[in-house]
């Protein structure tokens, strides 16, 4: 199946599922991965013929909120573990564990706190969240920033599946300095 065949098969299953879905007065606090809303309070969703238009401009700030990925629990010691390397939009501020419904008081401040440095302290800067398809972790952060008075927020619903089924570059992210 061409790229476009699966973009389109993405889109059509997220155009039945998302209607359904309300959108819920606060914060999807569990199973994170599961069906979206059409929308987000405080902000706007865009799909990826946008987000690719939104790529081209320098002043849009792109922010990945899936977390990290930690070394398995049990693993003996002196075990060599070596995670896959985190692929994410060219550009993109990693900050991981941003998009949890509930946020250690030391996550909140640093997420605050780095969302200030990308925009450069304005917050009519044009933010783009996101991670991948059917994950309320965009969606949270996303609010989240809404509701700290960014104003131009933007949820980014198919992430990295829909940016990489649409065959988008992508590079290695890193954390940002002092991830939890």
């Amino acid at each position: 199946m061409t790229r476009r065949g699966l973009l389109g098969l993405l889109l059509a299953s997220r155009g039945v599922a998302a209607a359904e879905i309300a959108t819920p007065d606060g914060f999807r606090m569990e199973d994170y991965r599961a069906p979206t809303p059409q929308d987000v309070p405080g902000g706007r969703a865009i799909d990826t013929e946008e987000a690719r238009a939104l790529f081209e401009r320098p002043e849009v700030v792109w922010v990945d909120v899936l977390p990290a990925v930690r070394r398995p629990q049990g693993l003996p010691a002196g075990t060599l573990w070596r995670p896959s390397p985190h692929k994410g939009i060219p550009g993109s501020l990693w900050l991981p564990e941003v998009g949890r419904g509930a946020l250690a008081p030391e996550t909140e401040a640093w997420f605050r706190s780095m969302l200030a440095r990308a925009t450069g302290g304005d917050p009519g800067r044009p933010v783009v969240f996101y991670c991948l398809t059917d994950c309320w972790m965009s969606w949270n952060a996303a609010r989240r920033a809404a509701g700290w008075g960014y104003g131009t927020v933007l949820w980014y619903r198919d992430g990295m599946d829909g940016w990489e089924v649409a065959g988008l570059p992508t590079e290695e992210l890193h954390p940002a300095p002092g991830a939890p």
